[in-house]
């Protein structure tokens, strides 16, 4: 049995859509050799079929041989038991073989998607990330569906071709040549279809795109009254779609009426020139009857060279756009040699701003420009490369991107909740190990648990995507739970309490200092209620450190810092 997703889909070959489909083939070889095993003997049984049936027509019946007659019927019920299980166990491996590959090509793009973060929606829209992974990956997938039944209609088309050619060098050479003419025929339609539908789904990314940002600010689009007018977009960019889509219908309908018409005629002209043989004594009945099954089982293997050439040009078309997706790089660019990491608990020096947070304390970070702290918590968590800060006395670009992850992690002002479980949504890592001791004492610091009793079904209960059923408040709750179950070394929480009322910002302030203690954690944060409960406050402006000390320190002593965390009124 095959896990999936996998846990290392790998790094592909970007250099051609050949290359990456031929890299995705050579990973799963094991089961598209089993494929086209079973392919090639579920055919070539079929292929058979009309052999069998010509000798024991001839020799059974025109000869009068019973014995014969027995012998050729059980052939036949053999050759009809083998393509029975041989056709069961081809299209397991078949789905088994569109499954792998699609999955692994969806992964392989959503991670990339993740780790270049911003940097991919820079050329491409959400929409377009999204459709790639859900349409693109599945349609290119179907490259390894045909395998199976391609390679049985090469072999049996090989088969039938030799025992013609023994009856009838003319029938031989008419299935020889016919055939790879017929398929070079049906290749006048490919070049269009393939362009008109990388032109559909370019248009049907687009649209997915202005869905996605209308459902995402449809609260903002009521309040403002411009909902009719991202309607008109909308319906305007859907029939853009339509009109793609009719595009690709004009090349797609010829080549699905080819795939009927061109076996359909080359059926007729088997079965004419068979006729004519028998007439003029140059074949015997039985061999007749069995230039009729020819001719029928033709139709199979014709049938699926041509829907193999569809499924082929779908694959190279999705593999072109998710080649699209890989090709951009990060902003992050990884060390060619790592450093050694640093032992735990030292301290988190940011040069820049001359920021330097000692291991194991709650800090308080405050500017009265909520870019410049931004700016700082994008440097400690080193999204970009950015020189200048040091983990001890290792610059953060010298280590790996996976160990600054893991050490250190930042929870922005407006973090993102995926679909899922509560439960997984809270601990991704699935470090409670089936206890969730771990994850409601995590909603508890967080002061969630109101959130958590709400739902029907507790931690099981199924999350919308970005935690549209949550409120405001209730969404920053759960973030900030699920930021402490990742029991980071480092802890950087931007605004995590902007959300909530006073009463309940003062039990979590409470709660996350007792939570965090013996462990670093930076709040970046203008609360008073918040800073009262930190080892020690920065104050930032200009983009520098200009004063540090507690918060009733800075409160007395600083002016800026006053203003800042009262908003200019007086305690």
């Amino acid at each position: 049995m095959i896990k999936l997703p996998f846990t290392d889909p790998g790094n592909p070959d970007t250099r051609s859509p050949l290359r990456f489909l031929l890299w995705i083939a050579r990973l799963q070889w094991t089961t598209l050799l089993a494929g086209i095993t079973f392919g090639v003997i579920w055919m070539v049984s079929q292929a058979l079929m009309p052999a069998a049936i010509g000798q024991a027509i001839q020799q059974g019946i025109v000869d009068s041989d019973n014995q014969a007659l027995l012998q050729w019927s059980l052939i036949l019920l053999g050759l009809g038991a083998t393509t029975a299980a041989a056709g069961v166990m081809r299209h397991r491996c078949a789905v088994s073989n569109w499954l792998q590959a699609s999955f692994r090509m969806a992964q392989i793009v959503a991670h990339h998607a993740a780790r270049t973060g911003p940097a991919i929606k820079k050329g491409h829209s959400t929409g377009e990330v999204v459709a790639t992974v859900s349409n693109d990956a599945m349609r290119a997938g179907g490259a390894f569906d045909i395998t199976a039944r391609l390679a049985g209609a090469i072999v049996s088309y090989i088969v039938v071709a030799i025992i013609l050619l023994s009856s009838s060098v003319v029938l031989g050479l008419v299935v020889l040549l016919g055939v790879p003419m017929l398929v070079l025929l049906m290749g006048f339609v490919i070049k269009p279809l393939q362009a008109r539908q990388a032109d559909q789904r370019e248009e049907v990314g687009k649209l997915t795109a202005l869905g996605a940002d209308t459902a995402a600010g449809l609260r903002v689009l009521r309040g403002i009254g411009g909902e009719q007018a991202f309607f008109s977009r909308y319906r305007t960019r859907s029939q853009e779609v339509r009109q793609a889509g009719v595009r690709v219908a004009l090349p797609q309908s010829t080549l699905d009426a080819a795939q009927v018409f061109i076996p359909g005629l080359f059926v007729v002209l088997v079965t004419w020139l068979g006729a004519r043989f028998a007439v003029e004594g140059k074949i015997d009945p039985g061999e007749l009857v069995a230039f009729y099954g020819y001719a029928a089982f033709l139709v199979l293997p014709l049938r699926t060279a041509a829907e193999a050439v569809d499924k082929l040009t779908r694959s190279f078309v999705g593999a072109q756009r998710m080649l699209r997706i890989l090709a951009v790089k990060s902003d992050i660019a990884e060390s060619a040699r790592p450093m050694p990491e640093p032992p735990a608990l030292v301290p988190l020096h940011d040069h820049g701003s001359g920021l330097r947070v000692e291991p194991g304390r709650l800090i308080g970070l405050v500017s009265a420009q909520p870019d410049e702290a931004a700016a700082i918590a994008d440097r400690l968590g080193r999204f970009g490369d950015h020189d200048g800060v040091h983990l001890g006395n290792i610059p953060l670009t010298e280590l790996s991107i996976d160990a600054v992850r893991r050490r250190i992690v930042v929870s922005e002002a407006d973090p993102v909740i995926f679909s899922g479980t509560l439960r997984r949504e809270l601990d991704p890592w699935e470090r409670a190990d089936g206890d969730d001791e771990r994850i409601h004492s995590a909603i508890a610091v967080a002061n969630a648990e109101d959130v958590v009793e709400a739902l029907p079904d507790g931690l099981d209960a199924y999350v919308d995507e970005r935690g549209r059923s949550f409120s405001g408040g209730q969404r920053q709750r759960l973030v900030l739970a699920r930021a402490l179950l990742s029991e980071a070394e480092v802890l950087v929480l931007v605004e995590p309490t902007s959300a909530v009322d006073a009463h309940t910002e003062a039990r979590i302030a409470r709660r996350l200092r007792e939570a965090r203690a013996g462990k670093t954690t930076v709040v970046i944060t203008a609360s008073p209620l918040m800073l009262d409960q930190t080892d020690r406050v920065f104050f930032v402006d200009g983009g520098r450190v200009v004063a540090e000390g507690s918060h009733r320190e800075l409160l007395s002593a600083h002016e800026g810092y006053r203003w800042t965390v009262t908003r200019g009124e007086d305690l």
